[in-house]
């Protein structure tokens, strides 16, 4: 085991003012959306945990037997080559796909995929961008903050454009921008973000050395706050080696 702002918010749930981890206020129960809004509170002690997690591709097994603990301020680094399942296991942690064997367990109480738990805790990034190439870089982040129900202030979100080096770029559509400056935008989304779990399939993609360095310094807030990560690179991520454990797939 390794031991390791035009857009408003919907009624019933609370404006987020990032960064930080205050998650949601409970939902007013009277709301319409009530019964949709799962409690957003942090856990006092936050854990993801994985026990003997197994995952096949046809007949082929990708791993078997594995088993890890991710607290709060760790990073765990997933590293192997190309077919090892490294996405697979992301997927699986993320909730949008199932283990064939072994459970996976936040804060201690077990989570299958899709589980509103796992979904309200989570801030997925996976390979590609997911951006609109017709909305502009302001917008496409603002569009990302909404679908995890964050409502940023304008000057927040001017901000964190400014940080991710986009500020001249914010009214440009994303069709026009280069793929590393289409994943500056995500850094932006992320350091935004209130979820306290970070799960990212090869962060570095496209990113120059000053971006890598944003990267950096992003993931390190994040687990200095009390944040946990899981990220599967090929190149290292900068990050403090007394926050950082390693899985390495064969």
């Amino acid at each position: 085991m390794i031991s390791l702002t035009p857009r408003k918010v919907r009624k019933g749930r609370s404006a987020i003012i990032a960064p930080g981890f205050r998650l949601w206020r409970q939902p007013d129960p009277a709301a319409p959306d009530a019964a949709l809004a799962a409690p957003r509170t942090l856990p006092l002690s936050p854990m993801l945990e994985a026990q003997d997690l197994a995952a096949r591709r046809g007949f082929a097994r990708l791993f078997s037997g594995l088993s890890f603990r991710v607290a709060q301020g760790e990073a765990l680094v997933v590293t192997g080559a190309n077919g090892t399942g490294k996405t697979t296991l992301l997927r699986m942690l993320a909730g949008l796909s199932a283990p064939s064997a072994g459970e996976i367990r936040w804060s201690g109480a077990i989570v299958a995929p899709l589980d509103p738990v796992l979904r309200g805790v989570l801030a997925f990034a996976g390979h590609l961008p997911a951006l609109k190439d017709e909305l502009t870089a302001e917008e496409n982040l603002r569009s990302l903050l909404a679908l995890e129900g964050v409502a940023v202030p304008d000057a927040a979100l001017d901000s964190a454009l400014d940080d991710v080096a986009l500020g001249r770029q914010r009214a440009l559509p994303a069709r026009v921008l280069s793929q590393g400056q289409r994943r500056r935008i995500g850094l932006a989304r992320l350091s935004l973000s209130p979820r306290p779990l970070w799960i990212l399939d090869e962060p570095v993609t496209a990113l120059d050395a000053a971006g890598i360095a944003l990267l950096a310094r992003v993931v390190a807030g994040h687990l200095a706050k009390g944040g946990l990560a899981v990220a599967a690179t090929h190149a290292p991520l900068g990050l403090p080696e007394s926050r950082v454990r390693a899985l390495a797939l064969a």
